[in-house]
C-alpha cells in the first residue's frame, strides 16, 4: 500500500514505524505536521491508501480523514482520551496502561478502535521518556503493522467506541496544566519522584529551588537523611542532592522557569551557588563492575547527550577497565545508548564554538580507548537508540550487540557537521567504503535488523533491556571462556598493527577534525543554526538534497517528505 505518516516529529517512534512500514513491503512517506494546510497538501499529493499518525499533537483536518482512512496511535488505553496520557498515567500510579489505534473523526481520540495493547507499569514510577521509548513505542509499532494489515482486509471493519464494553477502561482526561507540574519539597521522596517523571523530558516537574522558579528532570532516590526540605546539600558529577520530606533526591537537570532558558545539568544552572558543596557517593553515571573474566563499563547519560566532562569520566573508567586482567570488555549505554555530543551544553557555554571544539575532541578520547584495547576483546551493548558520534562510538569495539528495536542514525549531515569519533575508520572498516558513503549522505535512520544486515553490528537480541543486558554478559562470558579466545585476541592485536601501519589512527582524527573546524568556527554547513533550532525546539528545515534522498530510499513516487534532525 502508498502509507503517509503524519507525524509531529520524525523522532524515534516514528522512525520505527517508517522502517518497519517499509520492511512489510510498503511504500511509505513521511510528512511533519507543520499546518493544517501542509497536512492536507501531503496528503493530496501523496494519494495514500491509508494515513497513519504514529506521534501527533495536532488535529487532523476534517478534509484529510474524510477523503482518507486515517489512523491515530494513542498512547493510552481504549478509552483513554487526551493530550497528556502518559502524564497522568504516571502521577495517578495506573497499575496498567496501553496503547491505542483509532481512527480519526471530529472529536478528538473518539473514533473507532483498530487494535490496542496493554501493558503493566512498574511499581516505581518511570520517566515518562523511558515509558514512552519503551513499552509504549514497542506496543505503538506493533499496531502499526497490524493497522496496515487489518487496511487490506476488505473485511475488516473497526469496533465503535463504547464505554460500556468491559474493554474500554479509559476515560476523558484534561490536558495537564501549571498546577498538576508543581510539587513541593517538603512532600515524601516517593510523592517527588512521581510528579517530576510524569513530565520528564517535558515540561518537568515545577518548583522552587534557590530561590527561582525551576522545570526539574532527571531525579533519582537519594539516601534517607533529614534535613530542612529544599535545602541542596551535597553535588555529584553536574547533579545535586536535594532534602525532601522524608528523605533526599538527587536531581540531574534544571531549568530556570524564565524565556530563553534551556535545561543543563543541575550544578551548572546553580553555578557558585553550589560549588563549595562537598562530593557524596551515591550517584554516578558512569559505573565499573567485573567477574572473573568480563568487565563492564556501564553509562547512562541523559537523553544520551554527552559532554565534555562526562567524556572525560567515560574515557578515565575505560582506561581503567582496560588496565584490568579480565578478558572481555563490555562497554553499556543507558536507555539512550548515546547520541554524541552535549548541544545543550555547548549552546549554553560563554564561546558554544570552543565548547563544541573541546566537547568533540573529549569525546574521541572515548572512542580511541574503544578502539585501541589491546588486551581484551571489547564488546558494545547497544540496548537504546542511538545517533551520529555515539553510533561510532559503539562500532571501535571488536563485537557490537543490539537490541531489537533499537534505531541507529549512523549520521551528521542534519546538524551540519561532517563528523569525528573516527567514523572515517570505524564505520567503511564494519561496512565499506560505499555503504558508508551512502549512510552518512542520506542521514536516515536505520532498524537494528538493518544494521546487522549491513554489518554494522554482530548480532540482534531480542527481550527488555534488562533481558538483553543479561543477554549480552552470557555472551561476554562465553566470548572470554572459548577454547578460541586467545588465537581471536592474537588476530585483533594484527588487524590493529596493519592499520596503524596502513593509515596511523592519529591520522583520521586530524582529517575529521580539520573539516569539523570548519563547521564548528567557520559554520560553513549551519551547525549553529541546527543547534539552536534543536537546543529552543525551532524546526529544522531539510535541505532538498535530503528530501530526495529520503524519497528515492523510501520509493515515494508522489509527495512531500521531512527528514528531522537527530544529534
Amino acid at each position: 500500500m502508498r502509507i503517509l505518516l503524519l507525524c509531529s516529529s520524525f523522532n524515534g517512534l516514528t522512525q520505527r514505524a517508517w522502517l518497519e512500514l517499509r520492511r512489510a513491503g510498503h511504500d511509505v512517506t513521511v510528512e511533519l505536521a507543520v499546518s493544517e494546510q501542509v497536512m492536507v497538501e501531503a496528503a493530496q499529493l501523496a494519494e495514500p491508501d491509508l494515513i497513519i499518525c504514529p506521534f501527533l499533537k495536532e488535529k487532523v483536518p476534517a478534509l484529510v480523514w474524510r477523503n482518507h482512512r486515517t489512523i491515530i496511535i494513542h498512547p493510552g488505553p481504549p478509552g483513554d482520551r487526551g493530550p497528556s496520557s502518559l502524564d497522568w498515567a504516571i502521577a495517578d500510579a495506573e497499575a496498567e496502561w496501553g496503547v491505542t489505534a483509532l481512527q480519526a473523526v471530529q472529536e478528538m481520540d473518539a473514533g473507532p478502535i483498530w487494535g490496542y495493547r496493554t501493558f503493566a507499569m512498574p511499581a516505581e514510577p518511570p520517566r515518562k521518556s523511558a515509558l514512552y521509548n519503551g513499552p509504549v513505542a514497542n506496543a505503538a509499532v506493533e499496531l502499526v503493522v497490524e493497522v496496515a494489515a487489518k487496511a487490506m482486509d476488505a473485511g475488516f471493519v473497526p469496533v465503535p467506541l463504547d464505554y460500556r464494553s468491559p474493554q474500554v477502561r479509559g476515560r476523558a482526561r484534561p490536558a495537564m496544566r501549571h498546577g498538576d507540574r508543581e510539587f513541593s519539597w517538603s512532600q515524601s521522596t516517593d510523592e517527588v519522584l512521581r510528579r517530576v517523571r510524569s513530565a520528564d523530558g517535558a515540561p518537568g516537574g515545577r518548583v522552587m529551588l534557590d530561590g527561582r522558579m525551576m522545570r526539574v528532570f532527571d531525579v533519582h532516590r537519594g539516601p534517607v537523611g533529614a534535613g530542612t526540605p529544599g535545602a541542596v546539600v551535597a553535588r555529584r558529577e553536574g547533579a545535586v542532592l536535594v532534602n525532601t520530606g522524608d528523605g533526599t533526591v538527587w536531581v540531574g537537570h534544571l531549568r530556570v522557569e524564565e524565556p530563553g532558558a534551556i535545561k543543563l545539568p543541575a550544578a551548572t544552572v546553580l553555578g557558585e551557588r553550589v560549588a563549595g558543596l562537598e562530593e557524596r557517593p551515591g550517584y554516578s553515571e558512569v559505573t565499573y563492575d567485573r567477574s572473573d573474566t568480563v568487565g563492564v563499563v556501564s553509562f547512562d547519560f541523559y537523553n544520551g547527550a554527552m559532554s565534555s566532562e562526562q567524556c572525560r569520566r567515560l574515557a578515565s573508567a575505560l582506561r581503567y577497565a582496560a588496565a584490568q586482567d579480565t578478558r572481555v570488555l563490555v562497554v553499556r549505554g543507558g536507555e539512550v545508548f548515546s547520541n554524541g555530543i552535549h548541544l545543550n551544553v555547548i549552546e549554553a557555554a560563554r564561546h558554544p564554538e570552543l565548547e563544541a571544539w573541546t566537547n568533540i575532541n573529549a569525546i574521541n578520547q572515548v572512542c580511541r580507548e574503544v578502539i585501541t584495547c589491546a588486551g581484551q576483546l571489547v564488546v558494545t551493548s547497544v540496548g537504546g537508540n542511538a545517533g551520529a558520534g555515539g553510533v561510532m562510538m559503539g562500532l571501535g569495539a571488536d563485537r557490537v550487540l543490539v537490541r531489537e528495536g533499537v534505531v541507529l542514525n549512523p549520521h551528521y549531515r542534519t546538524m551540519g557537521l561532517f563528523g569525528s569519533e573516527f567514523w572515517t575508520y570505524v564505520l567503511p572498516r564494519r561496512v565499506g567504503a560505499v555503504v558508508a558513503r551512502r549512510l552518512t549522505g542520506q542521514a536516515l535512520p536505520i532498524s537494528a535488523a538493518q544494521a546487522v544486515e549491513l554489518g554494522l553490528a554482530d548480532r540482534m537480541m531480542a527481550g527488555s533491556r534488562p533481558a538483553f543486558e543479561r543477554t549480552v554478559l552470557e555472551y561476554a562470558e562465553r566470548l572470554a571462556a572459548g577454547d578460541d579466545y586467545g588465537r581471536l585476541l592474537e588476530i585483533k592485536r594484527q588487524a590493529q598493527e596493519a592499520d596503524e601501519r596502513r593509515k596511523p589512527l592519529e591520522a583520521y582524527r586530524m582529517e575529521e577534525l580539520a573539516e569539523m573546524s570548519r563547521d564548528m568556527f567557520d559554520d560553513r554547513n549551519g551547525f549553529r543554526r541546527a543547534r539552536q533550532a534543536f537546543v529552543h525546539k525551532g524546526k529544522v528545515v531539510a535541505t532538498p538534497d535530503q528530501l530526495a534522498a529520503h524519497r528515492e530510499l523510501s520509493g515515494a513516487s508522489a509527495g512531500p517528505v521531512v527528514v528531522a534532525s537527530h544529534m
